[in-house]
């Protein structure tokens, strides 16, 4: 007997074909089912309903997108806000940011969203809250303060607004430091006139008085120098314009030989005066006694009230 071992033949076996689905076979790699005892294959199993459901076609859904995601087409929630009444553009702002503004019943709380010019805005309790707590004041004031910005060597008529000065006979919440807060004239009333001016932090009530498209009358009684031009009065009335800019339609009357009553609906800077002036006339006092439905009345010099409830302009 031998005892060596045999050698390993390290020659190459020939390749075999391999099947593929296109010849009716079987993909390299697939693994082959066992046989049964007998040498027979088992039958292969029906595919599961589930697996039909993971090829079937997926259906479309109609998704309705949520009003912030109203695109470039929408209205900006701030404006849209201001345009109904809800409040000042500033207001919305901050309240947007507080998440206290519901469209749709979807909270917004991202500035600058646009939504549908449809849309229902309702606002949170908070909200409700803030402006009611809003005030607006009515001031008799008077000449060398200044109703807007501060000018040199006039004082701003918000200066005026304190307890000392507040006028109580009419009812009212007497004078808090948070009444300050965010108060604004709504319309001018130059530094060398004196009368009503309102001040208020209500957004709702600026946009009323001083809006583009506001329709409130002011009243004024003026004090007068000089000679009328030849249908001047009618001209005062209607067919003067001002800045390249017709006026609008106003009701002018003589109450004596040196005083008039202008009534109007519109309110450019030093707009009275510069009406007189060319119409030959120089007007050496003014007055205002009137904005709306509201009085000056028996306000005195220097001194301020609330407006009061049920009032409106």
């Amino acid at each position: 007997m031998s005892n060596k071992r045999p050698t390993l033949s390290l020659a190459k076996k020939p390749a075999q074909a391999v099947p593929t689905p296109e010849r009716g076979g079987k993909p390299a790699g697939a693994p082959k089912r066992p046989l049964r005892p007998g040498g027979e294959r088992p039958r292969q199993a029906a595919p599961r309903a589930i697996a039909q459901s993971v090829v079937a076609e997926p259906q479309p859904v109609a998704v309705k997108p949520p009003a912030s995601t109203a695109g470039q087409d929408g209205v900006r929630l701030s404006k849209l806000m201001s345009e109904r009444g809800l409040c000042s553009r500033r207001e919305a702002d901050t309240w947007i940011e507080r998440g206290w503004v519901f469209v749709d019943g979807q909270r917004i709380s991202e500035l600058g969203t646009r939504v549908d010019a449809e849309a229902q805005i309702t606002l949170a309790k908070e909200a409700q809250k803030n402006q009611a707590r809003q005030v607006t004041i009515l001031l008799h004031k008077p000449v060398g303060y200044v109703s807007g910005q501060p000018e040199p060597g006039c004082t701003p008529a918000v200066s005026l607004i304190c307890a000392q000065t507040q006028q109580r006979n009419h009812g009212g919440n007497q004078f808090r430091p948070d009444m300050l807060k965010g108060l604004a004239p709504a319309g001018r009333l130059d530094v060398d006139s004196t009368g009503l001016l309102v001040l208020t932090q209500d957004g709702r009530v600026a946009k009323q008085l001083i809006g583009d498209d506001s329709a409130v009358e002011k009243e004024y009684i003026v004090r007068v120098q000089g000679q009328l031009i030849e249908n001047g009065l009618q001209l005062l009335n209607h067919g003067l314009s001002l800045d390249d800019k017709p006026l609008r339609l106003a009701r002018v009357e003589w109450l004596n030989e040196d005083q008039l009553r202008f009534i109007l609906k519109e309110g450019k800077k030093r707009q009275i005066r510069r009406m007189c002036e060319l119409v030959g006339l120089k007007v050496v006092g003014l007055k205002r006694v009137r904005i709306g439905r509201v009085k000056l009345g028996d306000l005195p010099l220097g001194k301020w009230r609330l407006l009061g409830e049920g009032e409106g302009f």
